[in-house]
């Protein structure tokens, strides 16, 4: 285990026996994995490229889709479809899921693309709620350059954690006190969100967050805003949760494991920059890695959340 660091004896029975292991490379930068059960493979972002790569344990690294919008986090809904953030789009788009499953030539449909009738900036991350609800951040890293979508001014007055409900067509700000929210996660009983900020990513002067932060849920309302943990080196791009309410985050050099309190149980060495991560596997006990040019995967001794 010589690329996990253990800083506390509880993490010691997760990562036992534990191997990073290098699945594929040729990416520009990896994002936005998610875990495709029906045939056990991995969708990921390839931003610069504008394109959707798939790996599978049968078919190695594909090319899922090409002209992709710069499509950057994704997540299950939880009929099954495939919902991303289009950087290119400024939206929220689905590829419905049909019954072979999911088909790379669907035709998507835009499930949401602005509020109070402005454009959104560029959705960035999401995740589904068990109540149907699509929770998701809206930075400007999309609109800033046209190196991961199409530079624009914005048209927002604040950086959103929007939460959009399908069932009534409302779209929701439920905080804009996130300078820039990037990732975002449930805690296993949907009462707390984490939200990490980065707006130190594109700060020349050394300013800027790199942390993680916490609300409390209530509905479509979040409150009692805290900071869990400043993330060292790099930043907390994305993350996600196990069973047990434990986080996992990228950084620059590695996945950092923390407590809800913000304390660091160890790291996962990883030999590229980690921009998000995602739990997979059958027994969801597979942490797949999307990190700069590459996927990794990491076998531990405990299960993500399950949910989309």
């Amino acid at each position: 285990m010589d690329e996990i660091t253990i800083l506390d004896a509880r993490l010691e029975p997760v990562v036992r026996g534990a191997r990073l292991e290098q699945l594929c490379s040729g990416a520009i930068w990896s994002e936005g994995p998610v875990w495709i059960e029906e045939d056990d493979s991995v969708l990921w972002s390839d931003i610069p490229n504008n394109r959707i790569l798939r790996w599978s344990q049968r078919d190695g690294m594909t090319v899922w889709r090409e002209g992709a919008e710069f499509t950057n986090g994704h997540a299950r809904d939880l009929n099954g479809d495939l919902l991303h953030c289009s950087h290119g789009l400024r939206a929220i788009v689905r590829t419905p899921a049909g019954a072979a499953g999911l088909d790379a030539s669907s035709v998507d449909e835009i499930v949401v693309d602005r509020h109070e009738g402005r454009r959104l900036n560029s959705p960035n991350d999401l995740v589904v709620r068990s109540d149907g609800t699509i929770w998701f951040t809206d930075p400007p890293y999309g609109i800033m350059s046209d190196r991961e979508g199409h530079k624009a001014p914005s048209e927002q007055r604040a950086n959103h954690v929007f939460c959009y409900d399908p069932m009534v067509g409302r779209l929701h700000a439920a905080t804009a006190v996130v300078e820039e929210p990037n990732g975002l996660a449930f805690s296993p009983d949907e009462s707390v969100l984490y939200v990490s900020d980065t707006s130190a990513a594109l700060r020349a002067d050394g300013g800027g967050n790199r942390r993680i932060v916490a609300f409390d849920v209530s509905g479509v309302s979040l409150s009692n805003f805290r900071v869990v943990v400043d993330v060292v080196p790099g930043l907390p791009d994305g993350l996600r949760l196990d069973n047990q309410g434990w986080l996992y985050t990228s950084s620059a050099d590695s996945v950092q494991i923390l407590l809800p309190d913000g304390t660091c149980l160890g790291r996962i060495a990883v030999p590229e920059k980690v921009g998000n991560l995602t739990f997979g596997g059958k027994l969801r006990n597979q942490l797949y890695i999307a990190a700069s040019t590459s996927l990794y995967r990491i076998t531990l001794n405990t299960q993500g959340v399950q949910r989309p």
